[in-house]
């Protein structure tokens, strides 16, 4: 400890162009870089938010095509379970949720099914 400490103060009396030149040299020496420290927590930094890949969706019946109304009533009606009424209910008060919490695949699928009908659908 007491080497590294000597070090450190000797380091520590280095100008800015004497301590680029010791960087320089500890790299071409040593074969190292100090680039892949800042490389490598960027990296980290990037590879979080993949970690946190989204696995529940929520279905929202955003709009409708007018002339499709009766069909894209008829999907979500299908789709829920509810009855007639409330499915209506939905499809006229969008935007509304229509199914939450549901599997990427499965909200892909309802996701089709109701455009297929007239509906715009947004995936959250």
């Amino acid at each position: 400890m007491e080497k590294i400490n000597q070090i450190l103060e000797l380091v520590d009396s280095l100008t800015i162009l004497e301590l680029k030149d010791l960087v320089s040299a500890l790299e071409e020496k040593y074969g190292v870089s100090a680039a892949p420290v800042a490389v490598a927590g960027a990296a980290v930094a990037a590879a979080a938010p993949a970690e946190e890949e989204k696995t529940e969706f929520d279905v929202e019946l955003t709009s409708f095509d007018e002339a499709a109304k009766l069909k894209v009533i008829k999907a979500v009606k299908e789709i829920t379970g509810l009855g007639l009424g409330e499915a209506k209910e939905i499809v006229v008060g969008a935007p509304k949720m229509v199914k939450t919490g549901v599997s990427k695949e499965e909200a892909e699928s309802l996701k089709a099914q109701l455009e297929e009908a007239g509906a715009k659908i947004t995936l959250k």
